[in-house]
């Protein structure tokens, strides 16, 4: 009798909290979705450009369902390759071709050297007997023992950040609010935007301490590829971690306790990490990679693999840069509003 009352007590609990229902029924499922979305995606199709000398392999390369785009000089081609246009540029010197692979994507160069290998072998279908030139190859970023860490690595710096500033800064102000903290600042003749911009810059000077901890230990200890500035990686883990800061605090006003807090985590963080890059996304439906756009840890993911992969500069983040500023002040903004329904309380 004992037990069926903690049941039915349970029971009712749950029934009547509508965000715990609604999260335990329907987080699962838009997880699931999402996972088979990105593991049943199509095969990745490498994109290669072919010099006019090596055009020889563009009709074989294209059975192969590669997508070939031939250029009439190496400055293009090289300039397509530093894009990231392209994942490989074939040349010919002699006889033998010569493959450069942009290098930071193992899946990709993986492809490319699949596909090329299979055209090679359809072009010569009789030289069982003679010998076959086999490709040069070289790697404009990267290498060829680039470890999985390496590719890896700086998504789940941007991963790792965002996840734990982002929940400790929305437990935190939830605190601040359940406590009655918030609402005596309320009371006062401080404005809404003062108190937002004074929370901000107080959490925000330990993000700064995690940011440079978590950057340095990665590169230091942990030895992943660091080919550009240390300070950009700095950059970017700092603004990513005021993105997750004034998002966590955004949404915990729309939380009553922890337990719902914790229950975001499924909705906002894991989209994000499946869409971070960490999967090819252009073998992703096209709706899909337009919603990874909208998160903050894309950009964070794909200026981390520019400059410690890639080595590049501040011209090439730039516009990560300034999109997660824009993160960061669109999310301040929406708590300074968010604020007004308590203040009326």
């Amino acid at each position: 009798m004992r037990i069926r009352a903690i049941t039915l007590r349970i029971l009712q609990q749950f029934i009547h909290d509508k965000r715990t229902m609604a999260l335990m029924f329907i987080a699962p499922l838009l997880v699931l979705s999402l996972m088979s979305l990105v593991f049943n995606s199509d095969a990745y199709k490498p994109k290669i450009g072919v010099a006019s000398g090596a055009a020889v392999f563009s009709t074989a390369l294209e059975a192969q369902k590669a997508e070939v785009t031939s250029y009439d000089n190496d400055e293009s081609g090289n300039a397509a390759l530093q894009s990231g246009d392209i994942d490989a540029y074939i040349t010919m010197k002699g006889t033998t071709p010569e493959i450069m692979l942009e290098g930071s994507n193992p899946t990709a160069n993986r492809a490319v050297m699949m596909a090329m290998q299979e055209a090679m072998q359809s072009l010569q279908p009789s030289a069982a007997g003679s010998v076959q030139h086999q490709p040069q190859i070289s790697y404009l970023y990267g290498a060829e023992d680039m470890k999985t860490i390496d590719r890896f690595g700086p998504i789940m710096i941007g991963v790792f950040v965002f996840f734990f500033v982002f929940l400790i800064a929305g437990v935190s102000f939830l605190r601040e609010r359940t406590t009655g903290t918030l609402e005596r600042l309320l009371s006062t003749p401080l404005k809404r935007w003062e108190i937002v911009l004074g929370y901000v810059c107080g959490f925000g000077i330990f993000t700064v301490f995690q940011a440079l901890l978590i950057s340095w230990f990665s590169i230091q200890v942990l030895g992943i590829m660091m080919a550009g500035s240390f300070g950009y990686v700095l950059l970017i883990t700092l603004l990513l971690s005021m993105s997750a800061l004034t998002l966590g605090t955004l949404l915990s006003a729309f939380a009553a306790n922890e337990l719902q807090m914790i229950q975001f985590i499924p909705l906002v963080i894991v989209p994000q990490i499946f869409l971070s890059g960490l999967f090819p996304m252009d073998t992703l439906p096209l709706w899909l990679q337009r919603v990874g756009l909208a998160t903050p840890i894309y950009y964070g993911a794909q200026a981390l693999m520019d400059i410690m992969i890639r080595g590049k500069g501040w011209n090439d983040i730039a516009l990560d840069v300034f999109v997660l500023i824009g993160f960061s002040l669109l999310f301040m903004l929406l708590n300074v509003l968010a604020l007004r329904k308590h203040r009326r309380m």
